[in-house]
């Protein structure tokens, strides 16, 4: 069926009564709390309320991290859920565990149409033959957040060009010396600055196509241009025009408050201070460094999907196909977007939501979706396939934050994030053979 917008409320108001009626149960698992755990009870009211042959039941279980934790070892202990929201860090990990995931292509069935769905999104969650493994769900790209307000109080135009690195340093420089205590905050560092820092500037974060081509990959985020980035942030650091909050989204708090005023982080991030920012703010692109790129490339996804768990009777599986069918649809899915900033997973939705006016009403609202399909991904910018990549990201922050308290230049850093991180790699790769 149509999900119009019109009938979402309704529907969803009516799920508790119509889920008493439901005959076969899917379990959901996830990591959303907060404004994003309401719109997740929203979306699965509002499916349990159109039909009455399934109930979806959906669990949060903790954050990324512990969600995937949490997955792997119900499957262990025989109580998996059918499906699992997982970290897209994940993706190697979900894939090398055999046995333990039916694709969503095979789950989908005859008649499944995966060119619908945005190929900067599928191909991240897609095998080398062309077939979806999980389906998309909260994909997200980073963007710079500004406060506009704390901008013009310090003096600065607050449309003042902020598209390069260059530029954003002047204006550091320009906060700090109004008196600002805190110039630039980011959230998710490893993701933002390096991850996609080295896929919007076009070079490899790691080789084998960051991972896609084969599992003897090295980490390479140690070249002459992260290790500038990175120089150039821990000078920031050590002058207070940046400050370090958290490896998550610690920093997304401060921001929300009022007290920073540049922010690099989610465009998802769009859920939280819509919701509680008390002042003027707007989205821009994620800056670049001209320094090392004429133009940017396209960043990459962050975020989750949802992985099909084995081990369940086939009539849960059509549950589990109708659930999914109803999270792709147009309507689902450019609510989902709006109202999070999270990407919408079709380019139907992505129409929709243009038609409907909701890029013109909020403006930048679009820049994650442009970011992510105004160019044709290459080898370095279509996203990150390596295994143990959560360990590895606890190792980046480790060494990250070494920078930012200047107990490390940039480059001994990255030398020894890339060092300590191909140890784990090795290891992987032997146990996925």
């Amino acid at each position: 069926m149509k999900y119009t917008i019109s009938t979402i409320a309704t529907l969803a108001v009516l799920g508790s009564a119509q889920s008493a009626l439901a005959q076969t149960e899917i379990e959901f698992w996830h990591a959303f709390t907060g404004r994003l755990g309401e719109l997740v009870a929203e979306q699965v009211d509002t499916f349990n309320a159109s039909q009455d042959e399934f109930v979806v039941v959906q669990s949060h279980k903790g954050n990324y991290s512990e969600t995937l934790n949490a997955g792997i070892a119900a499957f262990r202990a025989g109580e998996q859920p059918h499906i699992l929201m997982v970290f897209e860090v994940g993706t190697a990990t979900m894939m090398a565990a055999q046995g333990a995931i039916r694709p969503v292509f095979e789950v989908m069935g005859d008649g499944f149409d995966q060119s619908k769905y945005i190929g900067s999104v599928k191909g991240y969650y897609t095998s080398t033959d062309g077939n979806m493994l999980s389906l998309p769900y909260n994909s997200s790209t980073p963007v710079l957040w500004v406060n506009r307000d704390m901008l013009s109080e310090a003096g600065i135009d607050p449309d003042t060009d902020l598209s390069t690195w260059e530029q954003v340093g002047e204006v550091l420089d320009q906060l700090a010396a109004a008196g600002v205590e805190c110039p630039m905050t980011t959230a998710w560092q490893s993701w933002i600055h390096l991850e996609n820092f080295s896929a919007y500037h076009d070079v490899p974060f790691a080789t084998q196509e960051n991972g896609f081509a084969g599992a003897d990959t090295e980490l390479a985020f140690n070249s002459p241009a992260q290790v500038a980035h990175i120089s150039a942030m821990g000078k920031w650091a050590e002058e207070g025009k940046f400050i370090y909050a958290g490896r998550r989204n610690e920093g997304g708090a401060n921001f929300r408050a009022g007290e920073c005023a540049l922010f690099t982080e989610s465009s998802a991030g769009y859920a939280g201070i819509n919701a509680e920012a008390e002042f003027e703010f707007e989205v821009r692109p994620l800056p670049y460094w001209t320094a090392v790129a004429d133009e940017p490339q396209n960043t990459i996804i962050g975020g989750a999907s949802l992985w099909v768990m084995e081990g369940h009777e086939a009539e849960e599986y059509a549950g589990v196909a109708a659930f999914m069918d109803f999270l792709s649809s147009p309507e689902i899915q450019a609510k989902w977007h709006q109202d999070t900033g999270y990407l919408p997973i079709t380019s139907e939705a992505g129409e929709l939501t243009r038609e409907q006016g909701f890029y013109e009403a909020n403006p930048g609202t679009d820049i994650a979706v442009i970011q992510m399909t105004a160019k044709e991904p290459t080898a370095n910018s279509k996203g990150l396939r390596l295994g143990s990549f959560d360990q590895i990201r606890g190792i980046i922050d480790e060494e990250l934050e070494a920078v930012w308290s200047g107990d490390k230049d940039a480059q001994a850093a990255l030398d020894s994030a890339v060092e300590r991180g191909n140890a784990l790699l090795r290891r992987f790769e032997q146990a996925s053979r």
